[in-house]
Formats: structure tokens, C-alpha cells, sequence
């Protein structure tokens, strides 16, 4: 853990990442985050846990060694299982103490997401730092029971949730937008300072719902859309190819939508799910917005301006 105090007061932060052990893209945002020289303007504090589920990383892991989900154990208890007592010292000793946080994660094994905040639309004040967070999505999330973010806003502790990449895999485009990510929060937070020169932020594409597209048939399966990609109601989206046999079924959208998210192995069982697809009103609203999403808009324009605003004293 890593806690960075400004020179001057303000709102208490938490930033965490690996409550899932398998989920490693947080930590190298963390990583590069407490870097910034950015960081010497700061007001108020930020408490840094890259690594919250030690011991699933030591394993690669998603899950304790009790084989319980860490981020389905809150609030925890002192006399429970070893997921519920570590949820219980995380939350008691740090998640508690803070105003607000965001928890960082990555798809689950074999799948990959597409960089998305997930929050409460409802809620006001997280619906404008999700969209200020500039991922290209903005997904509504009901709160899981017993999860980290359910026993935060129970006691009235906001947190977004950043969804992004793969398991055991470090994806450099969502790693970047994870740090400017969390930079573009506190400055909406007033916690670091404002742009010198006034700046558009790039609007998400904000959506209410999604669904999995799962499997029809068995066999290996042959993908033509990608993260990303704007995918209309009944265009196929894959074939799923029997391997010795020449027939292919094919796997359809099942409304208008953007996938954000996809499974990476190429055998598939009937019933698997294949792409997470959010749902969309307007495709030609949705895929002017998803434009900015490419490597170089992110790699040249936007880190270009976060490290010529780190050169700034």
C-alpha cells in the first residue's frame, strides 16, 4: 500500500486493483499512476492498494486459497473464512476511512473487455465522473451482493468500477486510458489541477444494458467482429465450424449494440458465451463516439499531453 498526502486538504481516495488475483492490468496502472510528477500539486490523499488479493496473484488466481471470491465476501467478518477476513481488514482499515474510490479490473480468464466504466447512471455525481473518466463506454452496473462496491455506496462511499483487457495478460491501450483515467477524476474532483488550456472531454458511449451472445453449437470458433466493433440486430458476428466436417452455423447479434467484450479461446461448447455486446438506440451516434478509440488517438494525442503537462511545475 502506497498513501500520497497533498500539501493541501481535500477528499480521501482509494484506488485499488487484483481483488481478483488473475486481474493484473491495475497493478501496472497503479504503478505508473504514483509516478507522475503531476502528483506534487495534489490536494487531499490518495491511498494506493495494487495489490488487494495477494494471494490469488501469487497463484494467478482469480480466488482465495479457500477457493472463495474476494469481491463477493463484504463486508467480512473477524471469524469467518480467510476471503471474509481479508475483506473485512480491507474494508475496516482503509475502504472506510476513504470519500471515494475506483476499483480496477480486467475480464475474467480466456475473455477480454473492452476499457469500460461501469456505475450507478442513476446516481449523479458517479455518472459524470464515469463519462469525465473518457473509457470509450459507460455501462450501468447494479450493485452484486456482498461485493466491494455494494458495501461501499451502503455506507455512502461512491465507487467506480474500470473494467479493462484480459486476465494474466498486461494490455498497454487500457492501461494507458487507466491512468489518464483516474488523472481526469481528480481533476474533476479538484484534487489535481485543472488543463492549462481548455479541453473538450471525449464523450463515451453511455448505455443501460448489455447481454453475452452465447453459443449455439460446439465446435471452433472462427470471430469476424472485434472489441469495439458496432454490430446491428441479426448481422452475423461469428461462425462456429464443426472440425471435421465442412459445416459452419452462424452466431447473430441479437440486437443493435457495441461489443465490449469477447471470449479468446477458439473452441467453443454449446452454450459458452462468445461476445458481451452493450445495447444501443443510435448506431451512427454510437460509432461517431467509439471513432476516438484507436491506438494512435491514445498513444500519440492524449499521453502526449499528459506528459507534457508532467513537465509543468
Amino acid at each position: 500500500m502506497r498513501v500520497i498526502r497533498g500539501k493541501k486538504d481535500g477528499p480521501t481516495i482509494f484506488i485499488s486493483a487484483a481483488i481478483h488475483g488473475d486481474e493484473l492490468n491495475g497493478i501496472e496502472i497503479i504503478r505508473r499512476f504514483r509516478k507522475l510528477s503531476e502528483l506534487k500539486r495534489l490536494k487531499g490523499t490518495v491511498v494506493l492498494i495494487p495489490i488487494v488479493n495477494i494471494y490469488g496473484v501469487m497463484t494467478l488466481s482469480r480466488y482465495m486459497p479457500d477457493r472463495r471470491d474476494l469481491n463477493r465476501s463484504f463486508p467480512g467478518t473477524k471469524k469467518g473464512s480467510l476471503a471474509s477476513r481479508v475483506a473485512k481488514v480491507f474494508f475496516d482499515e482503509i475502504v472506510s476511512k476513504c470519500d471515494f474510490g475506483i476499483d480496477l479490473h480486467t475480464a475474467a480468464i480466456h475473455k477480454s473487455n473492452l476499457p469500460q466504466v461501469r456505475t450507478n447512471l442513476n446516481n449523479e455525481f458517479t455518472n459524470n465522473l464515469a463519462k469525465k473518466f473518457e473509457a470509450p463506454i459507460v455501462l450501468h452496473s447494479e450493485l452484486r451482493d456482498n461485493s466491494l462496491r455494494a458495501e461501499a455506496q451502503e455506507k455512502g462511499i461512491p465507487v467506480l468500477l474500470y473494467e479493462a483487457g484480459e486476465a494474466l495478460r498486461f494490455d498497454e491501450t487500457s492501461i494507458r486510458i487507466g491512468v489518464k483515467g483516474i488523472v481526469n477524476v481528480l481533476r474533476e474532483l479538484d484534487m489535481l489541477p485543472a488543463v492549462s488550456k481548455k479541453r473538450k472531454y471525449k464523450m463515451p458511449i453511455v448505455t443501460r444494458s448489455s447481454q453475452w451472445i452465447r453459443s449455439t453449437e460446439s465446435g471452433v470458433i472462427r470471430t469476424i467482429k472485434a472489441l469495439g466493433d458496432i454490430v446491428k440486430e441479426n448481422e452475423v458476428i461469428a461462425y462456429v465450424d464443426e472440425p471435421l466436417d465442412d459445416e459452419s452455423f452462424e452466431i447473430k447479434a441479437s440486437f443493435d449494440g457495441v461489443i465490449i467484450g469477447k471470449s479468446e479461446i477458439p473452441l467453443i461448447q454449446e452454450g459458452d458465451a462468445i461476445f458481451h455486446i452493450a445495447k444501443l438506440k443510435d448506431l451512427e451516434i454510437a460509432e461517431n463516439k467509439i471513432e476516438y478509440f484507436n491506438e494512435d488517438a491514445i498513444f500519440e494525442s492524449e499521453f502526449r499531453e499528459l506528459k507534457e503537462e508532467e513537465t509543468i511545475e
